[in-house]
């Protein structure tokens, strides 16, 4: 039993974090993780970090008596993405009924994870930690990164024609059947693109998505992986997803008032 109660879902869960450079934030996280759910089982992605990050992943995993920590290793950093793609492989071979994104600088409190597992519990495909929903809120977040993320999600909504409030964001918990339902193999996005990429898809596929409140904080060590690339590759993606969706509600309009008709 990683999380929850015998009989819950998310009793076997498992909590996939991506690094590149995180030294000193990979323990920090990896500690509040099992202070807030001790069982609760963690696999590290890195990508070839020149900081020593995957070594003290290893020992990490190494001291710890309950083997709730893994490591994978990835030779060379090849995004986000592809990132939590490979750590969902990983799961999805395993005997995991929940798998959870979560950053390694901090800035997703582990101790607000039992939301998004009480929500997958009740019946959510994929639960999203919202820093836009009631209750939700931004901590030392520079004003102009604020109003980026901000408008990337209306930017986002208004395209899509979709509800949810945080379709950026990163801090998540997807029930396996759905991602078994959907072709890894054909999303190449990076970025927080990845995570519209995905909501998207489920969404489209009819998965049931829910928004809980959570805190997001700045990292306090390190730098951002933010980048003008990714904000231009979710610009382009999120613009073509939209106008191949609406192209395609006129197509089905049209067979529609053709057949009644």
């Amino acid at each position: 039993m990683t999380a929850g109660s015998m009989g819950q879902i998310s009793a076997k869960t498992l909590v996939i974090i991506p690094t590149y450079n995180e030294k000193e934030n990979l323990p920090k996280i990896v500690g509040r993780l099992h202070a807030a759910l001790p069982a609760t089982h963690v696999l590290v992605v890195d990508d070839g970090s020149p900081d020593g990050t995957g070594q003290i992943a290893d020992d990490l995993a190494g001291a710890d008596a309950e083997k709730r920590i893994q490591v994978m290793h990835r030779t060379e950093k090849n995004g986000l993405g592809a990132a939590y793609i490979a750590g969902f492989r990983w799961g999805l071979e395993r005997d995991y009924t929940v798998l959870v994104e979560m950053d390694a600088d901090g800035s997703h409190s582990p101790e607000q994870l039992h939301r998004l597992l009480h929500q997958v519990d009740q019946g959510a495909d994929l639960v999203i930690g919202s820093r836009y929903v009631p209750g939700g809120s931004v901590v030392n977040w520079p004003k102009r990164r604020e109003i980026l993320s901000r408008g990337g999600n209306v930017y986002s909504r208004l395209a899509l024609g979709v509800k949810v409030k945080d379709i950026t964001g990163g801090y998540r918990a997807y029930r396996r059947e759905v991602l078994e339902a959907l072709d890894l193999d054909s999303i190449e996005s990076h970025g927080y693109c990845f995570q519209v990429d995905l909501a998207w898809r489920l969404i489209q596929g009819g998965a049931t998505v829910v928004e809980v409140p959570i805190t997001f904080t700045e990292r306090e060590i390190g730098e951002s992986k933010m980048s003008g690339n990714i904000v231009r590759e979710a610009l382009l993606k999120v613009t073509a997803w939209g106008f191949k969706n609406r192209i395609q509600k006129l197509k089905n309009l049209t067979k529609r008032r053709k057949a009644a008709a």
